[in-house]
């Protein structure tokens, strides 16, 4: 079976990087499913979401000049190919929702800190 570009095929993980994860097809092909199109999630490690010898189903999302071939595991879930776009997360969203949760954490390290350095409250008395 050729591989033609957006089609959607199952593959099986034949190699796991920092950057993605080789995905071998139908015929012997194997292509790359960069880390960015492995979830709808944040993805900071590929082995938290995929091992060696998983089942895959992946959509190929492009094939250059030399034959490399470009993967995608979420463009390939069923739920977004049916979701319609407006309900898909807008890159603005995203960052509303990162930026939220950084100041959340900042705000966790500075009570941290605080807290180590003696700060507010920490029972020290100035004479």
């Amino acid at each position: 079976m050729p591989i033609e570009l957006g089609s959607v095929q199952e593959g099986v993980v034949t190699g796991i990087t920092n950057f993605g994860a080789f995905i071998e097809m139908p015929g012997g092909v194997t292509g790359l499913v960069h880390i960015s199109e492995i979830a709808e999630v944040y993805v900071k490690d590929v082995r938290d979401f995929l091992k060696i010898g998983d089942k895959v189903n992946v959509k190929v999302i492009s094939i250059d000049p030399k034959g490399k071939v470009g993967l995608s595991i979420k463009q390939a879930s069923p739920s977004a190919r049916s979701k319609p776009k407006k309900f898909q997360i807008s890159f603005e969203d995203k960052l509303a929702r990162f930026l939220k949760e950084s100041e959340e954490r900042q705000q966790v390290l500075r009570r941290s800190t605080e807290s180590k350095r003696g700060g507010r409250g920490s029972g020290r008395r100035m004479d």
